[in-house]
């Protein structure tokens, strides 16, 4: 399967799983994304440790030092596998996956190139050399109690809204 029929997949199924999804054409376009998405934010939380990380501007006075206390995280994610529209959060390079499941809206920024199109073309990726923190977020939280009462946000973010970018 060719990479835009890869990234095609991602995107539809992330979309079924309850995520926004938004395919840039460049950073110029992911950062006026990005501007809509954070109009209202509270605080927003951006590691910068990321290539793309560093391209985006998020206003200073929005700028949260710790995700525990951000409305939102914006962060570049390792990637992502296309047969179940998940984002993939790894430890590598010193990033803390927890970060995008705390605050109530996770921005998760996917290099194109880092699509995978099953869970096992990821893993191959990796070999024996797996990082030690490997979170896949699939769709917003849900969870549901013993009566299938659904509840969004309760293990994670209550919206996730993903930007493929270049």
């Amino acid at each position: 399967m060719n990479n835009d029929r890869v990234v095609s997949l991602f995107m539809e199924n992330a979309t079924k799983c309850g995520a926004e999804t938004f395919r840039a054409a460049g950073l110029d376009e992911a950062q006026r994304l990005l501007d809509d998405l954070l109009r209202n934010a509270k605080s927003i939380f951006c590691p910068g440790v990321g290539e793309k990380e560093r391209a985006l501007v998020i206003p200073p006075e929005k700028r949260e030092e710790d995700y525990r206390e951000a409305s939102v995280c914006v962060e570049e994610v390792f990637g992502a596998v296309a047969e179940t529209g998940s984002i993939v959060c790894s430890s590598e390079g010193g990033r803390v996956v927890q970060a995008g499941l705390l605050p109530p809206h996770h921005v998760a920024i996917v290099p194109q190139e880092r699509i995978y199109e099953t869970v096992e073309d990821l893993f191959a990726l990796w070999g024996q050399d797996i990082p030690t923190n490997v979170t896949l977020e699939t769709g917003p939280s849900r969870t549901a109690d013993i009566e299938l009462t659904l509840t969004i946000g309760v293990h994670g973010p209550e919206r996730l809204t993903i930007i493929v970018a270049p």
